[in-house]
């Protein structure tokens, strides 16, 4: 009995570990999740103070974003690294340095990183709405119309339809995604799949070769914000479209 105890010690270690890791990442999701909630704010009241040609009040809101976006970043480094250590730490029979695996992993993470600040989504999004406050439909200096249209496509989220059921996400009732390959499903269409599926429950996304379990198919802190993000840019394509439809319709007149 005491070696098949010591023998499932390990694992339990690990079990420990990788739960503990998976706690703190969630709470550093939810921290990222409301930095970008304070972005978005950020954005509406610029673009308020725009329209009233506060232009040093914008300019201020514009460098606060910055800041944000690098706290952003920082976050998402570490959320990275937990995740990694959580997932490959194994016990061993020394002391395990878990600072020096956290900084050995942060530093993967922005060594992989190919992020420029200044390029970043959410800044050319909040440039664009204090643009478009004087200049709806016009592309910014040093862009094409085409430009400004993708612009306001991208987004950070790796899918735009479920794979099961083909609706857009922005549609789902309850919207899940998986921690491992971070596809997002309906959660009514995948979770039945992958019960159904077990142990063989691979990704409905085309050429996804990862399995998913149940308990790693979540709706994360950041997700419903990314979701909503999406929203909004969808709109806001429309809105450009119709701008520069309206404009060609002018011309020909």
């Amino acid at each position: 009995m005491a070696s098949t105890s010591a023998a499932s010690r390990p694992s339990g270690v690990a079990g420990r570990i990788q739960s503990a890791a998976t706690t703190l990442f969630s709470d550093n999701q939810s921290l990222i999740a409301e930095i970008r909630k304070v972005m978005i704010t950020m954005k509406d009241v610029a673009v308020d103070l725009e329209g009233r040609n506060q232009s040093q009040m914008v300019k201020e809101l514009e460098d606060g974003v910055l800041q944000l976006l690098v706290a952003t970043e920082d976050c998402s480094h570490f959320s990275s690294a937990i995740q990694s250590v959580g997932n490959g730490y194994q016990p061993a029979t020394e002391l395990t340095d878990f600072k020096k695996l956290l900084d050995d992993e942060i530093a993967k993470s922005k060594a992989n990183s190919s992020s420029v600040l200044q390029n970043h989504l959410l800044l050319r999004q909040f440039r664009e709405a204090i643009w478009n406050v004087h200049h709806a439909g016009q592309p910014m200096p040093g862009e094409e119309q085409e430009d400004l249209v993708m612009t306001s496509t991208q987004s950070n989220l790796l899918n735009i339809n479920c794979p099961l059921t083909g609706k857009p996400i922005t549609e789902l009732a309850t919207p899940v995604r998986s921690v491992d390959c971070k596809h997002i499903y309906e959660k009514d269409a995948i979770m039945p799949y992958i019960k159904f599926k077990n142990p063989h429950s691979q990704c409905p996304a085309a050429g996804c070769p990862k399995i998913l379990v149940a308990e790693r198919v979540v709706c994360d802190p950041l997700l419903l914000v990314e979701i909503d993000e999406m929203r909004c840019k969808q709109s806001a394509r429309t809105d450009v479209v119709e701008d520069f439809t309206n404009e060609e319709d002018s011309g020909r007149r």
